[in-house]
């Protein structure tokens, strides 16, 4: 039995993740951080080879994150890892981790439209914000669009 700090379930909750039990908060909470990590890391490649393709290249999946129930990264742990783990399927994504997903996609694109055409700090500043967003999500659980959100529309309230 895994235990939640009570720090860890607000920033799983401020994402809209509501109505989980502590364990299931403590099981997930570093899986829901995998699908940011990868797109951390394929947004820095793209942003530190000024590659307009690169960059492209990862917005069907941010975009995708945006519009379905989860990440399509996401499925690298609920079909694979966590059979390894023997944790729960991550829950659905919420209207604030979309956003997240929607944010990080116009990011994406800009950053993209930037390098393509030949405006290379617009590129640099939109493609490394984004890394650093979703490097804080990645170490932190905090999820800088979804406190956006917050301020904008007030904090989630859960059960």
């Amino acid at each position: 039995m895994s235990t939640v700090t009570a720090t860890v379930r607000k920033r799983i909750e401020a994402q809209g993740f509501c109505g989980l039990d502590d364990n299931t908060c403590a099981q997930i909470n570093y899986p829901l951080r995998l699908s940011p990590a990868i797109c951390m890391v394929w947004a820095a490649v793209g942003t530190a080879l000024a590659s307009p393709i690169i960059l492209w290249s990862l917005v069907p999946f941010a975009a995708l994150g945006a519009i379905l129930p989860g990440h399509p990264f996401d499925v690298l742990y609920n079909y694979g890892l966590r059979h390894l783990l023997g944790t729960p399927a991550l829950p659905h994504y919420g209207a604030r981790r979309r956003f997240a997903c929607a944010l990080a996609t116009l990011m994406l694109i800009v950053a993209a439209w930037g390098f393509q055409a030949g405006m290379p700090m617009l590129g640099y500043v939109m493609g490394w914000s984004l890394v650093a967003a979703a490097f804080v999500n990645v170490i932190t659980g905090f999820c800088i669009p979804s406190f956006i959100v917050r301020i904008l529309f007030g904090k989630v309230v859960c059960g």
